[in-house]
């Protein structure tokens, strides 16, 4: 009896397990989208840069200054704190951590780093992707 509850926990385990595993295509989604965003960053393309989040006044984004809702206005808080090619430096991501939450949602904890002439930023970011419309979308980033 001790072996077949054994065996029954480490199924619901595994299953439990094999459902939020994130598969190595949808990883590679995301890394694209990081790339775009860093290519249009650094070449100073603040509106290519927000085509990795979602369009939508439901959009969050929690930085320095506190939450942000709407895409628009994170574009012009984004505009306002980096108003030139100068400001905005070289971009780049990295990924710490990233998870499956269901089939439509991810988690993802990571690093950035701005290159600057006159200083330099680096912090971390959590950002919470759905997959809307076909694409994975950025829907909230808290970034410090």
């Amino acid at each position: 009896m001790k072996i077949l509850s054994l065996l029954l926990i480490t199924f619901i385990f595994l299953n439990v397990n094999a459902k939020n595993k994130l598969s190595p295509k949808i990883e590679k989604e995301i890394q694209l989208v990081f790339e775009k965003q860093e290519k249009a960053w650094n070449s100073g393309n603040l509106e290519k840069f927000m085509e990795g989040y979602w369009k939508s006044d439901k959009l969050v984004f929690v930085g320095s200054r506190g939450p942000t809702y709407g895409w628009q206005a994170t574009l012009n808080s984004y505009k306002k704190g980096y108003p030139d090619k100068k400001t905005m430096g070289i971009l780049k991501f990295e990924t710490l951590k990233i998870k499956k939450i269901d089939k439509k949602t991810i988690f993802l904890i990571g690093k950035f780093e701005l290159t600057r002439n006159a200083d330099d930023l680096s912090g971390h970011f959590t950002l919470i992707w759905q997959k809307i419309n076909g694409k994975w979308l950025i829907i909230a980033d808290h970034s410090s």
